[in-house]
């Protein structure tokens, strides 16, 4: 199969994810969402002996292109076809207890938007899909099509901070009642003929918001994020680190808050004069605040440009 990936394309915030693993070579390291294969390239490089990389990702294109890409290092790479949130029975079902590192870059991955016939972009026109798993059943065509108009604005107004979520789901309801929307240009059309004349003026695409929005919707990205990163803390060695990229304050926020939660030491009442709930640190914040692309990155790559990247380590 033609994979036709750029392994010239440089993962977002590469270097400062690699120091933040402190990867031990002859550790177990996990790459939850594998893409390019760009970070992982970068782990199990500096892997030897018994050092061992799992790599998953819910795309079968990214897993054939992977094979090609760490072709050299196969003896120490296990590709799963999986999403994230079953992260902890994909580990127990290797018989691995304990992990020494895991990195999660959230998000679609650059070759899904490159490729136009995924149905990610609102400027190259294509049938109405989204899924990063192409075996998954609910595609953007159908959730557009048979979604409630209170649905689309819930989803187009809490996923993709649209101001204008109301007069689009409108629009949407109104279009599909004479035929289905059927491909992204046709989507995107509608979303910019509901959107008043100053909005379009503004330097974002009209779509971008309701794209990621529905986009979201249809993997279940939000819904995925708590399972994987309760998942991770619990198979991670003393010691080791969880590092997570996002992209939008969405996801951020649940990454931000699990995270906090994680270091949260005793719960009882100020006024107990001893801790009666037991509870310690399961986490520690290795930064004070998430780590940011430099101006370099960004310069060489814009879509780093909204990349937060926050590191834990297990007590």
């Amino acid at each position: 199969m033609e994979t036709n990936v750029d392994y010239g394309h440089r993962s977002v915030l590469l270097d400062e994810c690699i120091e933040a693993l402190r990867i031990d070579p002859e550790g177990i390291y996990v790459d939850g969402t594998l893409g390019r294969a760009g970070h992982s390239s970068e782990i199990v490089r500096r892997l030897r002996g018994k050092g061992r990389l799992i790599a998953l990702d819910r795309d079968e294109t990214a897993l054939t292109a992977a094979r090609e890409r760490l072709a050299e290092h196969m003896d120490r790479v296990t590709l799963v076809h999986s999403s994230f949130s079953r992260l902890g029975a994909v580990l127990d079902e290797l018989g691995i207890s304990g992990v020494d590192g895991m990195l999660f870059d959230l998000g679609v991955s650059s070759p899904q938007l490159d490729d136009a016939s995924r149905g990610f972009s609102y400027k190259q026109d294509a049938p109405l899909d989204m899924r990063m798993d192409a075996s998954a059943p609910l595609t953007a065509r159908q959730l557009v099509n048979t979604a409630s108009y209170e649905e689309l604005r819930h989803i187009l107004y809490d996923y993709g901070e649209e101001r204008f979520a109301p007069q689009i789901a409108r629009a949407i309801c109104n279009a599909r009642e004479t035929k289905p929307i059927e491909t992204t240009l046709e989507l995107a059309d509608l979303i910019r003929g509901a959107m008043p004349a100053k909005a379009l003026r503004e330097k974002q695409h009209p779509a971008k918001r309701s794209f990621q929005a529905i986009r979201i919707a249809v993997n279940d990205e939000l819904g995925e994020l708590p399972p994987m990163l309760d998942a991770a803390e619990a198979h991670l060695k003393s010691g080791g680190r969880l590092a997570v990229i996002t992209f939008h304050s969405l996801e951020d926020r649940i990454v931000k808050q699990k995270l906090k939660e994680f270091a949260t030491g005793c719960i009882c009442p100020p006024e107990f004069p001893v801790c009666v709930c037991g509870r310690t640190p399961r986490m520690k914040p290795v930064t004070r605040k998430p780590i940011l692309p430099g101006e370099a990155e960004l310069a060489e790559n814009p879509r780093a440009r909204s990349a937060k990247l926050r590191v834990a380590e297990k007590c």
